[in-house]
């Protein structure tokens, strides 16, 4: 075989190898799958309009992590996962997951949420004497490892008026948030639909 020939051909057996190779390197870790989300038709009924829901998306919104109730401790994370739903009229909501190492790290995630939750309207009106912030703890809720539902009314010097429903639930090592909220006060709230809601969503979590 002529030096030039050879030269060419051990070149290509060394390009082989090292596709080889390359084929036998570890491949990159998977990304996580998210735990099971709300569907559209799973969110309280609004009268007058239906709901839409977004994807399923990796990580934390903006609107989250600057969020006075939820945004330290939902701040973001490999494991983290979220859908929005809206509908036509003023009404929107969101459910925001996150898988922990372990279940003790999520029942102090937990823990987290709850002081952050109960907290939150002291920490508006101390952030923005123009708002008024009330707040009503709707108890607790027997599904999976547990879930709790709350709801807080802002209201501004120049009148806007906001009601919104928070729920915090749990399953193993997986914790969800659902936040919904309109214009309105605590008797718009739809307390009883929300909590059939949030047991949905804890259910979904397997």
């Amino acid at each position: 075989m002529p030096k030039r020939t050879r030269a060419g051909a051990l070149t290509v057996l060394a390009g082989a190898a090292l596709a080889v190779g390359g084929s036998l390197a570890v491949p990159a870790a998977a990304a996580p799958e998210p735990p099971g989300f709300l569907a559209a038709s799973d969110l309280p009924p609004r009268p007058g309009s239906s709901w839409t829901a977004g994807r399923v998306t990796a990580g934390v919104p903006e609107a989250v992590r600057q969020d006075t109730c939820l945004g330290v401790a939902l701040g973001g994370g490999r494991h983290t996962w979220y859908r929005e739903f809206r509908t036509d009229l003023d009404t929107g909501a969101r459910q925001v997951s996150v898988e922990l190492p372990d279940v003790r790290a999520a029942k102090g995630r937990v823990a987290k949420l709850d002081e952050d939750i109960v907290s939150c309207a002291d920490r508006i009106e101390m952030d923005d004497p123009e708002t008024r912030a009330d707040f009503q703890d709707h108890g607790d809720l027997r599904v999976g490892d547990g879930a709790h539902v709350y709801a807080l009314h802002t209201e501004t010097s120049w009148g806007a008026s906001d009601i919104r429903l928070l729920s915090l639930g749990r399953e193993g090592r997986t914790v969800t948030v659902v936040d919904w909220g309109q214009l309105g006060g605590f008797q718009d709230a739809p307390v009883k639909a929300f909590k059939k809601t949030t047991v949905t969503a804890v259910k979904k979590l397997h």
